[in-house]
C-alpha cells in the first residue's frame, strides 16, 4: 500500500516481485524448487539513515513522508537487517520444507495496517 504519492514505479515493482514470484513457484514446484520470496519494509539501512539525514536538513517533504511511514508502522520502530536475515535462513533450511509460493512481509506489520 502506498503511503506517499509518486510510489507507482515503486509499487508496481512489488506486484511484479508478487507475480513472478508465484509464477515460477507454480512452475518449478513440480522440479523439487521452493520458491517464496521475502517482502522487506521499514529496515533501517544505509539508505534511509542517509534520507533521515536530509530530513534533519528540513527538507520537508521528506519529513511528511517520514512521519506517514513511521506512523502507518504497528510495532512503532523500525526494522534491524538481522530481522530480514532471520527469515532468509529459515527459508534456506529445512525448517520451511513445505513452505512454497508464499510473500513474507518483514516489515513491522505496515502491510496489515
Amino acid at each position: 500500500m502506498p503511503f506517499a504519492e509518486c510510489m507507482a514505479p515503486y509499487s508496481i515493482s512489488r506486484a511484479g516481485v508478487i507475480a513472478l514470484t508465484r509464477t515460477l513457484a507454480k512452475e518449478y514446484g513440480k522440479d523439487g524448487f521452493r520458491i517464496n520470496a521475502i517482502i522487506p519494509g521499514g529496515i533501517i539501512t544505509p539508505g534511509i539513515k542517509a534520507v533521515a539525514k536530509e530530513i534533519t536538513q528540513l527538507k520537508l517533504g521528506l519529513l511528511r513522508t517520514a512521519v506517514l511511514f513511521s506512523t502507518s508502522l504497528p510495532l512503532k520502530r523500525g526494522g534491524q537487517p538481522y530481522e530480514v536475515a532471520h527469515i532468509a535462513v529459515v527459508l534456506a533450511s529445512d525448517l520451511s520444507s513445505y513452505i512454497h509460493g508464499v510473500l513474507i512481509p518483514v516489515d513491522g506489520g505496515f502491510l496489515s495496517a
